[in-house]
Formats: C-alpha cells, sequence, structure tokens
C-alpha cells in the first residue's frame, strides 16, 4: 500500500465522497456539496498546496480512498496540520486506514517542518479512534457541540501526535 498525487482519473473516487452518502459514511456526510469543487482544485494545484493537500490511498493499481490535510493556524508565527481520511467502504476495517495515516504522517513530518499534527472524530466513531491510536496520535479532549450534522450538533474527540513522539 502507497500513498501517491492525485491523478484526473482518481477524481471520481474522490467525488463519490460527495455525492453518495454511503460512501461518505454516517460521520462524514454533510449534505449535498458541490461536486466540482475538487475539479476546479486539482487542475489550478493537482490537489497540493501549501495550505493543505490530498493524496490517493492506493494499493496497487486500485485507490482505495484518500488522505487530506490542512494549515491550522496556531499563533502568529506556527501552525499544524489536520489531517483526515475517507476509504470507499469496501477497504475498510482491514486495516488500511491505519496504514494510510500512518503514512501521511511520516510523510508531512518528512517533508514539512510542523511540530503537530492533529485530528478530530465524531465520538461515536470508534474504528477511527482505535486507528488514530495505532498511529500514535493520544486523545486530547472532547469539543463539545462542535459538528453540525443531520440536524444535531455532535461532539468531537481531538487527537494529536508531536514530532518526536513517531
Amino acid at each position: 500500500m502507497a500513498l501517491r498525487s492525485v491523478t484526473e482519473a482518481d477524481l471520481k473516487v474522490i467525488e463519490r465522497f460527495l455525492a453518495e452518502p454511503e460512501v461518505a459514511g454516517p460521520f462524514e456526510w454533510h449534505g449535498w456539496k458541490d461536486p466540482f469543487r475538487f475539479r476546479r482544485r486539482w487542475a489550478e494545484n493537482g490537489l497540493l498546496g501549501d495550505d493543505g493537500g490530498t493524496l490517493m490511498v492506493a494499493l496497487g493499481a486500485d485507490a482505495l480512498g484518500f488522505v487530506a490535510w490542512r494549515k491550522v493556524v496556531t499563533s502568529m508565527s506556527s501552525y499544524c496540520w489536520n489531517m483526515g481520511i475517507g476509504l470507499l467502504p469496501e477497504f475498510q476495517g482491514k486495516g488500511y486506514g491505519t496504514e494510510a495515516q500512518r503514512l501521511l504522517v511520516r510523510y508531512l513530518f518528512a517533508h514539512t517542518q510542523v511540530h503537530r499534527i492533529e485530528a478530530a472524530t465524531d465520538v461515536g466513531n470508534i474504528a477511527e479512534q482505535r486507528s488514530l491510536e495505532k498511529v500514535g496520535f493520544q486523545r486530547e479532549g472532547v469539543m463539545r457541540g462542535h459538528a453540525f450534522r443531520d440536524g444535531t450538533w455532535h461532539d468531537t474527540l481531538l487527537y494529536g501526535v508531536l514530532r518526536d513522539e513517531v
């Protein structure tokens, strides 16, 4: 398994997360969104920019999903990355997500100067909590009423890992 840059053909996989609620899953479906936003960003910069990026999770020629990160400003002179993952349902529960997140953490620490990477997940998403902990993330707290989804506000768990912890 590997991470690789997004090709134009991969956009179909990413766009499924915006168009198919069952692909996004119960914790990531936030309603219908602009189906072409990734296509426009890909045409602009290949989904790789100074403020974040997206890479495909691949097993051989198969695209299993994607990982993404975005810049979170933490002070006047520093920032960290916030990362996430989207795996197609048929590839979930097989360890691919944990390995993809491990690879992304290694990549971000190897190629950027950030000291911290964080990730957030719904309090009910036990599989993602376990995956983050296997990668080395520590649970840091509960953000109450943090995410609006399906007509209600949901609590979110914040996880973090520091450069010297992996």
